[in-house]
């Protein structure tokens, strides 16, 4: 354990029993979580958190994806300070506006791939695909398809937990609960080479991962088919990168029966792939944002909404009965505003297309060396490393664990327990560090990384699991 000796200490019993007894936290297993109590964050500074016993680690996940200019900006606090200051609220219903909301709308305008001019902001990113879910069947309603309804998405895809995002999401943990997906949603197989890849190359899977949305067009009828929603690179499923062929057959299928295509860009928007927007080279129609776009600082999402949309909205009028009370807060847009400023003025985009990005890949595909792992792969921002049994040169021959036996769990402790946040997925051990990282803080995570699967091994050992 790192430990800060200077750090006030908390009481940390106290906080854990106020928790318990007041706090349903979300994705939880309340039962378990009041056994073993819950780890209390009180500070951050750069790339590092401090917990309540003083504790401090590197956050190799950028809080939940989000954190990418680091914590403890002072210009951030000062940009949501002073709007606070000066109007900490109004709405944006009953033709009326903020300055930061119109500030914002512009400066996104600008950012995104051509042809993006206008934007619906929403609180966050589940809010936003609900939002897209509105907008594309009122889009084919107002061209005079009303029968255009259903939505495309893929299995082990995330967008959201409302229940439209997450009747998107393709997680079946979350269809199991709560009746979803709801009616009008259907899903395909993920672009998972390592899952479903046998006897092809990448990029000959590419293409038949495609295929499957062409399959499914058909199937539902493609006189019914309003959109396919997809993740650039699947987050939450365990940093799933689809071939380089996938992108351009799934655009040109789009086009072929003339479906809306959503990029769902919450995790993978301003700079984690090493652009502004990941989706730009196949052109999406609608783009979800949030997290990245305040570094999580204050709760901000939305759509940005093509031309080809926009123009559909606007011109045949008629209300749009969709929106919410923190449509383009004022503070929120002044911190995203802020923000993006100083990915922009750092090129935080250009370091990770870059510099940083590829010594990222480096150092982390280095830990494929390691006994446990079987394959370590980097897209931007993200990376991503298989756990497995026995190793082997084809990744389709790998033997996996028994996944009763939750080692991603196992080793997901022993990072957080040696200084270092990395994510489980199953058995795939995920991270999406802050964009701020430098080369030398880029080698201490993978040292601390490469520590913890060492002490996973040897327990992975002691328990006869090997």
């Amino acid at each position: 354990m790192y430990k800060e000796d200077a750090m006030t200490m908390h009481d940390t019993h106290t906080l854990r029993e106020l928790d318990h007894a007041h706090y349903l936290h979300p994705f939880t297993d309340h039962k378990a979580l009041g056994e073993k109590g819950v780890r209390v964050m009180v500070r951050g500074e750069g790339i590092y958190l401090w917990d309540s016993e003083g504790n401090k680690v590197l956050d190799g996940m950028s809080g939940l994806w989000c954190v990418a200019i680091g914590y403890g900006r002072p210009t951030m606090t000062k940009a949501i300070s002073e709007q606070i200051d000066t109007l900490p609220f109004y709405n944006s219903f009953f033709n009326t506006t903020t300055v930061p909301a119109i500030n914002l709308a512009h400066r996104l305008s600008q950012l995104a791939p051509p042809g993006f001019q206008h934007v619906f902001f929403t609180g966050s990113g589940s809010e936003a695909n609900d939002t897209n879910v509105r907008m594309v069947r009122r889009y084919w309603d107002l061209l005079g398809y009303p029968d255009r309804h259903v939505i495309i998405s893929r299995n082990n895809a995330y967008h959201g937990s409302t229940m439209a995002g997450a009747s998107l999401g393709g997680m079946s943990g979350m269809h199991e609960q709560g009746g979803l997906p709801i009616p009008g949603i259907v899903h395909i197989g993920q672009p998972n080479y390592c899952e479903s890849g046998v006897g092809m190359t990448r990029d000959e899977f590419g293409v038949k991962a495609a295929s499957w949305l062409e399959e499914k067009i058909l199937d539902v009828g493609a006189d019914k088919v309003a959109a396919f929603i997809a993740e650039p690179v699947q987050g939450a499923g365990g940093v799933v990168i689809p071939p380089d062929t996938y992108w351009p057959e799934i655009r040109r299928i789009c086009d072929k029966y003339g479906i809306l295509l959503i990029a769902d860009e919450v995790i993978t928007g301003f700079g984690r792939l090493g652009r502004w927007f990941a989706s730009e080279p196949y052109k999406p129609d609608l783009i979800t944002f949030a997290k990245g776009v305040t570094s999580g600082y204050i709760p901000l999402g939305g759509v940005l909404v093509s031309d080809r949309v926009a123009d559909v909205l606007i011109r045949q009028g008629g209300e749009f009965n969709h929106g919410f009370t923190y449509s383009g807060h004022p503070v929120a847009c002044a911190a995203a505003l802020e923000n993006l400023r100083i990915i922009e003025s750092e090129n935080l985009v250009g370091r990770v297309a870059g510099e940083t990005g590829a010594y990222l890949k480096q150092q982390f595909t280095a830990l494929a060396d390691h006994p446990l792992v079987g394959v370590a792969e980097t897209c931007g921002f993200v990376a991503g490393l298989n756990l497995v049994k026995r190793k082997a040169e084809n990744v389709h021959y790998q033997v996996a664990f028994d996944p009763a036996l939750a080692v991603g769990m196992v080793c997901r402790a022993h990072m957080f327990n040696n200084g270092v946040i990395m994510r489980a997925v199953g058995d795939r051990m995920i991270i999406a560090p802050p964009l701020v990282m430098t080369h030398a803080q880029i080698d201490e995570m993978a040292g601390l990384i490469r520590h913890a699967l060492d002490l996973t091994l040897a327990e992975v050992k002691q328990r006869g699991w090997l």
